[in-house]
C-alpha cells in the first residue's frame, strides 16, 4: 500500500501518520496494540486512573506488539504526578497531553527520550509549547469528542501550521481519507482520529457504544458544559439531552455538574447504559458506517489518502 512517510513518521517510529486517540473507558492497550500493529500510532489513555493501572496497561500492551505506542495524560488527573514518573520509569516512546500545560513533567520528559506531543487547540499555546520543547503538536478543532475548544479544524490547522516550524497534528472530524487528505493539505503531517477507532473490533467498549455510533447521523452530537468552561462532546441521549436542560434551566454549579456526570463514561464505555450513560463522541460519528479491525480501518482511510493526494 502506498503511504506518506514525513517528520510525524520520522519522530516516532510509526508506518502510517495515523494516531488513535486517547479516550477515556475507551483507549486501553488491547486497541493500543491493534492500531500500532497495523502502522499507525496506539495510544492508551492514563484518563484519571493510578499509576498501578497505567502500569498494568502499559505492560500489556508490550506483550501484544512490538511497535511504537504512547500514553495519553489528562494534566487535571488526580494522579498525574503518579502516571507522570511512570512513563518515564517504563520508557514509553510517545507522550500526548491534554487537559492542562505539562511545563512541569516535559523537560524530564525530554531529557528521558520520550517524544511529547501535546494536544493544542489555539495559535498562543502551540506556539508557547514550541517554545518549551514539544518536538510536535496535535491540533484538534472542536469536532472532536470528550473535552473540546472553541476554534474549528478547519480553521484552527493552517493557523497552527503556519504559527510553529515543528510537525502538526490534525484531530477534530476526521474519520476517513477525504479527511486525512484535507488536513494535509491544511499543513498537517497526521492525522488522530478517536471516534473512528471507537467501531474497532479490537475496541472493548460495549457492543451498544459501536452501535450508537455507525448509526449515528450528522446531528447526532451535542456540547455540555460551557457554561461552566469545560465543554464536551458527547452522542445525544437521555443523559446529554438532561444535562443540557439543567445548563438551560438555571446557572448549574461545577458540584451539580459533577455529581450529575459522575461514573458515566464509565457507565456507557463498560456497561452499554443507555440512560444514565455518556457515550462521548465526535461529529465524524456520522462518518462511521461499519465496525471492523483496526488494521482495515487505517488501510482504508490511507489508500482514499494516497489516491486523493495523487500519492
Amino acid at each position: 500500500m502506498k503511504t506518506i512517510k514525513n517528520r510525524i513518521c520520522d519522530l516516532t517510529g510509526i508506518a502510517y501518520p495515523v494516531f488513535q486517540g486517547g479516550m477515556a473507558w475507551v483507549s486501553e492497550a488491547r486497541l493500543a496494540a491493534a492500531v500500532s500493529n497495523a502502522g499507525g500510532l496506539g495510544i492508551i489513555s492514563a484518563m484519571n486512573a493510578d499509576a498501578g493501572y497505567l502500569r498494568t496497561q502499559i505492560k500489556l500492551c508490550r506483550e501484544l506488539t512490538q511497535k511504537p505506542f504512547g500514553v495519553n495524560i489528562m494534566l487535571m488527573s488526580p494522579f498525574v504526578d503518579q502516571v507522570a514518573q511512570v512513563v518515564l520509569e517504563e520508557k514509553v516512546p510517545v507522550v500526548t497531553t491534554g487537559a492542562g500545560t505539562p511545563g512541569k513533567y516535559m523537560p524530564g520528559w525530554l531529557q528521558a527520550g520520550i517524544c511529547v506531543i501535546p494536544v493544542v487547540a489555539s495559535v498562543a499555546f502551540a506556539k508557547r509549547l514550541e517554545r518549551m520543547g514539544a518536538p510536535a503538536l496535535i491540533a484538534e478543532g472542536a469536532e472532536a469528542g470528550g473535552h473540546v475548544g472553541e476554534l474549528n479544524t478547519m480553521a484552527l490547522v493552517p493557523q497552527i501550521c503556519d504559527a510553529v516550524s515543528i510537525p502538526v497534528v490534525a484531530a477534530g472530524g476526521i474519520a476517513d481519507g477525504r479527511g486525512i487528505a484535507a488536513a494535509f493539505m491544511l499543513g498537517a503531517e497526521g492525522v488522530q482520529c478517536g471516534t473512528r477507532f471507537l467501531a474497532a473490533e479490537e475496541c472493548q467498549i460495549h457492543l451498544t457504544y459501536k452501535q450508537k455510533i455507525v448509526s449515528a447521523g450528522d446531528t447526532d452530537t451535542i456540547v455540555t458544559g460551557k457554561k461552566l468552561g469545560h465543554p464536551v462532546r458527547a452522542l445525544k441521549t437521555p443523559f446529554t439531552r438532561k444535562f443540557a436542560q439543567m445548563e438551560n434551566d438555571h446557572d448549574i454549579t461545577q458540584e451539580e455538574a459533577d455529581k450529575y456526570g459522575a461514573g458515566a463514561l464509565r457507565r456507557a464505555a463498560l456497561d452499554g447504559d443507555e440512560q444514565t450513560g455518556c457515550y462521548m463522541a465526535g461529529q465524524s460519528a456520522g462518518l462511521v458506517k461499519k465496525i471492523q479491525p483496526a488494521r482495515d480501518i487505517i488501510e482504508e482511510m490511507m489508500q482514499q489518502a494516497a489516491a486523493l493526494l495523487k500519492i
